[in-house]
């Protein structure tokens, strides 16, 4: 693949695309997200108002980090605080679907839906991957940045258009289409992360104490493994709970599983073989965080299992 043409391609669809219209995108700090600022900022300039959504569902310290890092690049992106309006859309949710539904309407048309109609602008830029596609379209599971693809008209439905340009590739396409556009090998790198973020880690109803412990072993997670060389790794916590012992008395503790695996594309995945002193070391500082007693590693490839629990 030409990854040059590639870019000279998409930016010119663009700036045709939005004409001399206002465009917006929201930027997750992932490898996708990210490459579509990159691409829209190149093609509209300052016509390109970039956002970061605060659904308090990111990783820890997420926010800052992801404008900081943009910084860097003279890429201005503005934090919009909608904690409060996902948690109460999540509030009492169990099923994984109507996790997924409810994370999606509220991204679109509430939190975005807003930002669009003051903003005025026309279009949205997502970064929406093949993948994603493939895995809604085949009943998987709903990825939350599928609108068209299940019949949904956005221009109908929330009032602007979505813009769509690397819908035609994989993951692995995106890394190289990240260093084509300048990325460092961090971020060009950086391990997937969901786009509805940590309630795709959460067995179970999402709340904010849920969240805060997830969030706290997914840090540990990552910062353990990062440089192992996996596509992704992460900490989920699951809805059952375990008996154990904490100050030498009896305590009804969290769960937590941890995974990592290796993939090119997401596609198929098989789990790393760890070493034993990683494992162990994860599972004596995960199980050293309020009310969490267990610690589990989960082996299951891709298929049967998928790579995100919910």
């Amino acid at each position: 693949m030409n990854y040059q043409a590639f870019i000279d391609q998409q930016v010119a669809a663009i700036r045709e695309a939005v004409g001399e219209g206002l465009a917006i995108n929201a930027l997750s700090g992932g490898v996708d997200s990210s490459v579509v600022t990159a691409l829209g900022h190149r093609a509209l300039g300052d016509r390109l108002r970039s956002v970061f959504v605060d659904s308090a569902l990111m990783r820890q310290d997420e926010p800052q980090l992801v404008v900081d890092m943009f910084a860097k690049l003279d890429i201005p992106v503005e934090v919009i605080d909608a904690r409060s309006e996902f948690l109460d859309a999540l509030r009492g949710l169990i099923d994984p679907e109507e996790k997924r539904h409810a994370v999606t309407n509220t991204f679109y048309e509430k939190v975005f839906g807003r930002i669009v109609r003051q903003s005025g602008a026309t279009h949205l830029l997502h970064g929406t991957i093949l993948t994603d596609i493939e895995e809604t379209v085949d009943g998987i599971k709903r990825q939350h940045n599928i609108l068209a693809q299940l019949g949904i008209d956005p221009k109908d439905a929330y009032g602007y258009h979505v813009l769509e340009p690397l819908k035609t590739l994989r993951k692995d396409d995106v890394r190289q289409l990240a260093r084509a556009l300048g990325f460092n090998e961090e971020l060009a790198d950086r391990i997937p992360f969901p786009g509805p973020a940590l309630a795709t880690r959460i067995v179970g109803e999402v709340t904010a104490e849920r969240l805060e412990t997830v969030r706290r072993a997914t840090a540990i997670v990552e910062e353990e493994l990062a440089g192992c060389g996996a596509f992704q790794y992460l900490a989920v916590l699951l809805s059952d709970r375990a008996t154990g012992i904490r100050d030498g008395r009896r305590e009804f503790g969290q769960i937590i599983v941890v995974r990592c695996l290796h993939s090119t594309d997401a596609r198929t995945a098989t789990p790393v073989e760890l070493p034993w002193a990683t494992l162990h070391r994860i599972c004596e500082r995960v199980t050293a965080l309020p009310g969490v007693n267990r610690c589990l590693y989960d082996l299951t490839p891709k298929p049967p299992a998928t790579i995100e629990y919910i």
